[in-house]
This record gives structure tokens, C-alpha cells and sequence, in this order.
């Protein structure tokens, strides 16, 4: 797939908690994590993409998701290449690479180097910052 190019979507914090539920914006534009194994359940069956759940940019493809056993919604790659930035996060006496969307800043996970071929990443995510469109 090529590359998309979109405008970066602006909103102030009061315009975000109109439109999202409180642990959407808890999570996605505070840079919570939703609890393991208590996100929205994403059947592993259903074909479509994940979108953000701030601006509805796709993000990944249910052909690269897996199940991690972590308990949060895991994924091997991006839908494209620039879908989502890397920045690193030092919280919580940690190094890790939090996920964004491109489009949008939202915190969506972070990505780890114990993920499945061909990428051997893991991008896990909070279900809760993305929904599901079935093909």
C-alpha cells in the first residue's frame, strides 16, 4: 500500500473529552494503559482494519495481528509505512518506544523486539485506542 498523506489533526483537550469516553481520553491523549486482558475483544477470525480511535486513520491490518498472550492487542506491523511515530517513553523507571498516531499524537501502545517474523516487532496496543472495521 502507498503511503497516505493527511493533515495533522489538531484539538484541544476540551474538544478530545467531547468526543471520546473517559478512559478513550485517559488513555490515548493522557498516555494511559488499559488494563491486560480487559480491552475490547477483537476476534482473531474477523478480516479489517484497525483505525485510530481519535481521527479513524488505519493503522494496522488484521493479517498482521497475532495473538501475543499479553493481553493486549498485538500486532507485527503497521498498515504503512508513517501510519504510526516511535518516541521514546522513560516512565515508570523504564526505556520503552511508545506508538502514536501519525495523524493525530494519540498514544496508542508501544512496540517491542520479541514479536513474530517477518518483522520480529511486537506493537502492543491499547484496544481501547483503536476500532474495527470488518471487511
Amino acid at each position: 500500500m502507498g503511503e497516505t498523506m493527511t493533515l495533522k489533526v489538531n484539538k484541544t483537550k476540551e474538544e478530545w473529552r467531547q468526543v471520546l469516553t473517559p478512559e478513550q481520553f485517559r488513555i490515548t491523549r493522557e498516555h494511559g494503559t488499559e488494563r491486560a486482558f480487559s480491552s475490547p475483544d477483537f476476534d482473531l477470525s474477523k478480516k479489517g482494519t484497525y483505525r485510530c480511535i481519535c481521527c479513524e486513520r488505519p493503522l494496522y491490518r488484521s493479517e498482521a495481528k497475532y495473538n501475543s498472550g499479553t493481553g493486549w492487542p498485538s500486532f507485527y506491523q503497521p498498515i504503512e509505512p508513517g501510519a504510526v511515530t516511535d518516541h521514546s517513553d522513560h516512565s515508570y523507571g523504564m526505556t520503552r518506544t511508545e506508538i502514536r498516531c501519525a495523524d493525530c499524537d494519540a498514544h496508542l501502545g508501544h512496540v517491542f523486539p520479541d514479536g513474530p517474523q517477518p518483522t520480529g516487532l511486537r506493537y502492543c496496543m491499547n484496544g481501547v485506542a483503536l476500532s474495527f472495521d470488518e471487511d
